[in-house]
């Protein structure tokens, strides 16, 4: 059974509250705890990149996440990241494949509500992307809302809270 790396970069996956603050802040990766919730019997191993909300991502940050994929010893990555920017960010990776040699799997997931949230779609999140990241052909994916979307054919519709095809 082939390794699966997960990287994680923040996101409303990771908030935590802090009740002095009265706001929310990214924690530590809740990757560690969804793994261990779900008993599953793969072989992953977490990597905590940086803790931060999509939206204060930048292209170094993108940057530091290419690298990231492209030095990984596994051909299979997951990244728990922000849904704001989660499209950006797969459309950063995706050069990666016009390499001859490289021949990964990625796909990226994440929550519209915080996974410590009783009613967050956090685990079935990480769950189809656990799954879609062994099933799908190399390249870069998002599975988000019950669907696996190919990088470059989603968008977040922020109106309906979910993540849809984008319109031919």
């Amino acid at each position: 059974m082939p390794s699966i790396r997960i990287l994680a970069v923040g996101g409303t996956i990771d908030k935590v509250y802090f009740d002095a603050l009265s706001e929310y802040e990214v924690g530590a990766p809740y990757a560690v705890e969804l793994l261990e919730e779900l008993k599953l019997n793969l072989d992953c191993e977490v990597t905590s990149l940086m803790r931060k909300d999509s939206l204060e991502m930048d292209d170094a940050d993108r940057q530091s996440v290419r690298e990231a994929v492209s030095k990984a010893e596994e051909s299979l990555i997951v990244i728990t990241h922000g849904t704001d920017t989660m499209v950006e960010t797969a459309a950063a990776l995706q050069p990666l494949f016009a390499e001859a040699d490289f021949n990964k799997t990625v796909v990226l997931t994440g929550a519209l509500a915080p996974a410590i949230f009783k009613r967050s779609d956090a685990m079935f999140n990480m769950g189809a992307a656990l799954t879609a990241v062994q099933t799908c052909a190399p390249g870069v994916y998002i599975a988000m809302s019950g669907e696996v979307f190919a990088a470059g054919a989603v968008r977040k519709d922020r109106e309906a809270q979910r993540f849809v095809a984008n319109e031919a």
